[in-house]
């Protein structure tokens, strides 16, 4: 607990928020290290001013921050920061991941989630719907991302569960502060089979700013976002777009061209997003095999890695780390060891070569012919 103080007081230094807070992390590696670099050196930071510099030289851990880490102790929460190789690996690649994580039940390093989210005051169709749909990628052993919300997203939660998945929420509101207080069993349900997550203290009421915030988090954690029943002003319209702009993909499922509530998912297929009638469509999509996915990628394991394609020694070792699964670039650097820049332009290679391809974010598997 002591060596996460220091992320606690960091994070409360005004002025410094996660953009910051990243860039600092990224030099110095550690807020302990932060608190006791130079002026000078912290000032080379981007974004460090005069100010801020001195903010974080004189900066107290505030008393409210330190009741929050006494409630911590007590209870069965974790924390987990930038620095953990819990870390939700696709989190680290958006521009402002929350500093640390606060964690109930237990997190893994999959990249497999997928989120799905929706309105609130969802219809009997948009329920039905989202439940089937979250127990058909359950089945491909997708992890299912939302935020416990009512309507669509607590459906998406209960698919999930259903079909044996992990599932994952994301609370605009503290760990302590159960929102809506309808969805406590829910709550602990999902911690019992993956986990509940916030990046706000533990006594944080769900304030209506904070749902936007969270948003990122959401289509942050995971390859894509389906959009299942939502109207023109959907707040699953904001999660949309956070994946697009975080290079994610976009789904949509499509409803009653009659219905307002459909309105602002036929309007996300307008814009390109893919439309969803089925689990295979966002498979497909994300080009992750399953097992029984049709009959060549259940012939996959025998044959992709019979080869004729000549390769290095360097792209060998790394074509065989591979396999008909996709897999993280991080996740290739750890086994390796290898340098990520160095890694990258193997990879290249190997794409060029038609023997991995990639898949949204910076994931690799063998390509299948």
């Amino acid at each position: 607990m002591e060596n996460l103080v220091s992320w606690f007081k960091l994070k409360s230094v005004p002025g410094i928020g996660n953009h910051l807070f990243k860039r600092l992390i990224d030099r110095f590696d550690s807020p302990g290290h932060i608190f006791k670099a130079s002026h000078e050196d912290l000032l080379n930071v981007d974004g460090m001013s005069p100010r801020l510099v001195s903010a974080i030289s004189r900066h107290k851990l505030p008393e409210i921050v330190k009741k929050d880490i006494d409630l911590l102790a007590q209870k069965n929460y974790k924390i987990i920061t930038l620095a953990d190789k819990d870390y939700p690996p696709l989190l680290l690649h958006i521009p402002d991941p929350p500093p640390f994580l606060y964690v109930y039940g237990s997190l893994d390093r999959t990249i497999n989630n997928i989120a799905v989210v929706g309105s609130r005051n969802a219809t009997g169709y948009g329920i039905s719907t989202a439940r089937r749909l979250c127990m058909d990628l359950a089945s491909f052993k997708m992890t299912i991302v939302s935020g416990m919300a009512k309507g669509i997203d607590t459906a998406a939660h209960e698919g999930a569960l259903a079909g044996k998945s992990k599932t994952i929420a994301i609370l605009g509101s503290g760990l302590e502060r159960v929102y809506p207080a309808q969805n406590l069993k829910l709550f602990h349900m999902i911690a019992e089979n993956g986990a509940v997550i916030s990046e706000f203290p533990l006594l944080t009421e769900p304030d209506a700013h904070n749902f936007p915030q969270r948003n990122r988090i959401i289509s942050g954690i995971s390859l894509g976002t389906v959009v299942v029943e939502a109207t023109k002003r959907s707040g699953a319209l904001i999660t949309a777009r956070l994946a697009a702009e975080q290079n994610r993909e976009v789904f949509a499922v499509p409803g009653n061209i009659h219905s307002f509530k459909s309105a602002g998912t036929h309007a996300l297929i307008k814009q390109g997003a893919k439309l969803v009638e089925h689990a295979l469509d966002i498979m497909e999509e994300l080009q992750i095999v399953a097992q029984g996915f049709d009959k060549k990628n259940q012939r996959l394991q025998k044959d992709t890695k019979d080869i004729s394609i000549p390769l290095s020694s360097e792209e060998s070792m790394v074509f065989n780390t591979l396999g008909p699964y996709p897999v993280h670039i991080d996740e290739i650097v750890r086994k390796l060891c290898m340098e990520p820049g160095k890694l990258s332009g193997i990879l290249l290679q190997l794409e060029l070569k038609g023997v991995v391809q990639q898949s949204p974010g910076k994931i690799f598997s063998i390509a299948v012919h």
